[in-house]
């Protein structure tokens, strides 16, 4: 009579010792774990909770040495012989596997990893305290790198974010979700996604022509990230999931702006890569849904934590073409007057207005949308308290302008 034969076609091999990049890997996840780097399954099971793909994650149980029902087993705190046993009578069955607090093989309280899983109601959820707004010019983060924030040409600037950095001190967030753009560092024409969301644990500087600026790297938030990823998926958002990339100075002038020049920055980031480069480009109605969106999926993680959301880029200025040096005060401010008092309707504004009134490059204004739609008021809740406005002409070819809400 034949054996059964197990679902994964490679099974039969004999697993081979990798060389290079996945070797490499499995050595650092063991320096980087410790004690539970030792035991394959408890390392295979961390890689799984951190976003790992089982298909990847097998590449590396095979350069430990471990065939796919050792991995299968030891992730399930089963033996290989227990494992094989269960999948020759049928495998394992969905009765009462199919809901966390079920009582199935497979539940948490049945697995001897599973007590730090078992299924409880969190204590408190997270929640977005404040949306913060700004301009990201690049010469403002030379001008703080080159120390000279205090030259009359950029002393008027940086005094109208003096009480933003008190105000930030007071209200250090756990986690920034950084909306910007990207300026053809981490995308080039070959691949240019409409909504990317960083997910990966850190993110280093780019370097932009000039080698990339003085700043620390970028502690990334991988948890919160993958759930806001899950969630916004589900909700008929198109996000690209980027596991690796370098940040430019959409993502740290705004920091730098907020925070000086430390030595780390206080909080961790997400970022979240919008694409208002190459058209076609987002409308501001479907950033306004998104940042309802992300404000739905961070109100459901289950962790205390305080997050604010950052909308960066604009104001007006267009730096190419016969316009090129375009700046509209008037403009600028009637958005922030909307954006304030009247998103919903602002959210309307088709993009050929945003060029011809704001410039080529004023159409990054409508990152400010996703920020804006995260807000409570939008779900009903009380109108944000405006806690600091600001608008200054000209740094190098921008107008610039700030703005934080806070949520009540």
């Amino acid at each position: 009579m034949a054996q059964p034969v197990l679902h994964v076609a490679d099974e039969g091999r004999q697993p081979r010792p990798l060389q290079g990049g996945r070797a490499r890997l499995s050595r650092r996840m063991a320096h980087d774990r410790g004690a539970e780097a030792g035991r394959a399954g408890a390392r295979l099971n961390w890689c799984m909770r951190t976003g790992g793909n089982i298909y990847f994650l097998a590449k590396i149980g095979a350069t430990d040495g471990l065939s796919f029902q050792q991995m299968a087993g030891s992730m399930t705190g089963m033996t290989e012989e227990e494992y094989r046993d269960m999948m020759i009578k049928g495998g394992r069955s969905p009765e009462g596997n199919r809901y966390l607090g079920e009582d199935g093989d497979a539940q948490p309280q049945h697995q001897p990893q599973g007590a730090a899983g078992k299924n409880k109601e969190p204590d408190s959820m997270a929640k977005i305290s404040a949306s913060f707004y700004t301009s990201h010019v690049p010469a403002i983060g030379a001008a703080i790198d080159l120390k000279k924030t205090g030259e009359a040409y950029w002393q008027p600037l940086f005094a109208g974010y003096e009480y933003s950095k008190e105000w930030m001190k007071e209200n250090t967030p756990d986690v920034i979700f950084l909306v910007y753009n990207d300026h053809a560092t981490a995308f080039s024409l070959d691949m240019i996604p409409t909504f990317a969301i960083g997910t990966a644990a850190e993110f280093m500087p780019a370097d932009e022509g000039y080698g990339p600026r003085p700043v620390p790297k970028v502690i990334g938030h991988p948890e919160l990230a993958s759930h806001i990823a899950q969630s916004v998926i589900q909700d008929d958002f198109d996000l690209t999931i980027v596991n690796k990339m370098e940040v430019d100075h959409g993502l740290t002038v705004p920091l730098s702006l907020m925070f000086g020049e430390p030595d780390a920055w206080p909080c961790k980031v997400i970022p979240f890569a919008v694409n208002v480069v190459q058209y076609p480009v987002p409308s501001g109605r479907r950033c306004f849904q998104l940042g309802q969106a992300i404000r739905k999926a961070v109100a459901c993680f289950d962790d205390d934590i305080k997050v604010q959301i950052w909308g960066t880029g604009g104001m007006s200025h267009q730096l190419q073409g016969a316009r090129a040096g375009l700046l509209n005060r008037e403009w600028d401010n009637a958005f922030l007057d909307r954006l304030i008092a009247d998103p919903a309707g602002l959210s309307e504004v088709p993009h050929i207005e945003y060029v011809r009134e704001a410039g080529s490059e004023g159409i990054e204004l409508v990152m400010w949308l996703i920020a804006r739609g995260a807000m409570s008021d939008i779900q009903g809740g009380p109108a944000p308290t405006v806690k600091h406005r600001f608008y200054h002409i000209p740094a190098s070819n921008t107008a610039v302008g700030h703005l934080i809400l806070e949520n009540n």
